[in-house]
């Protein structure tokens, strides 16, 4: 289990880069995989402070109802439509386009 912040943000990234391609998965979901479970806010915090060009695949976290709760969604959303990953009433499909590890 991570115990420092920059061993959890090591996990959380590592986690984070093997999101498939046109796949999502929720904050919950990294912060278990990362090692630091019922923390999926710490996971958010942790994504939240990324650099603007950074090549984390970030935008394929979303939250646990399937919604997008970044600052900036039409970003993350472009994101997630140009890897086909489609919105209905502003929420993704966790059945058809959740990431099951």
């Amino acid at each position: 289990m991570a115990t420092t912040i920059e061993a959890v943000r090591e996990q959380v990234f590592k986690v984070v880069l093997s999101i498939p391609h046109g796949q999502v998965t929720t904050y919950g979901q990294v912060a278990s995989l990362a090692g630091v479970p019922n923390q999926p806010r710490l996971v958010g915090k942790i994504l939240s402070r990324l650099p603007q060009d950074t090549r984390l695949p970030w935008h394929r976290v979303i939250n646990s109802q399937g919604r997008i709760s970044n600052p900036d969604p039409h970003r993350q959303q472009a994101r997630l439509e140009r890897e086909g990953v489609t919105l209905v009433n502003g929420r993704v499909s966790l059945k058809h386009y959740g990431w099951q590890p």
